[in-house]
């Protein structure tokens, strides 16, 4: 069992920074792989970037590549989300999700891939 707890999130101008935490507790090992989604009101979950925990490949949406930044600290297990020139449109509350075992790499992307999930933190970017 693995319980993820996110963090960092708040309001933010646009062209701001912010940098997401998520902790995670219970078992994580070198098969599994954090990502971060994102969920705005009327639209789907959507991916953003993973993190492999075994080699710390990364993996990220075309139209993030850039401004978002995955990292790990497997000492702390904790995953981090650095976010920047943020948007209006990134208004959204942010997930960590965990993956047992890690996705192929065309798997990261998909949200079923992910058995554990964090409870979301808010991020609101005003104009």
């Amino acid at each position: 069992q693995v319980h993820l707890v996110e963090s960092g999130g708040g309001l933010v101008q646009a062209g701001g920074s912010l940098r997401l935490s998520c902790a995670a507790s219970g078992r994580i090992d070198s098969n599994d792989a954090m990502s971060w989604f994102r969920r705005t009101p009327g639209r789907e979950r959507e991916f953003l970037a993973g993190i492999s925990w075994s080699d710390g490949s990364t993996y990220y949406v075309d139209f993030e590549k850039g401004r978002f930044t995955v990292s790990r600290d497997n000492a702390k297990n904790t995953v981090y989300l650095q976010m920047n020139n943020l948007k209006p449109d990134d208004t959204a509350i942010y997930y960590c999700a965990a993956a047992h075992p890690e996705p192929y790499t065309g798997g990261y992307y998909y949200s079923s891939n992910y058995a554990y999930w964090g409870q979301g933190t808010q991020v609101t970017v005003s104009s």
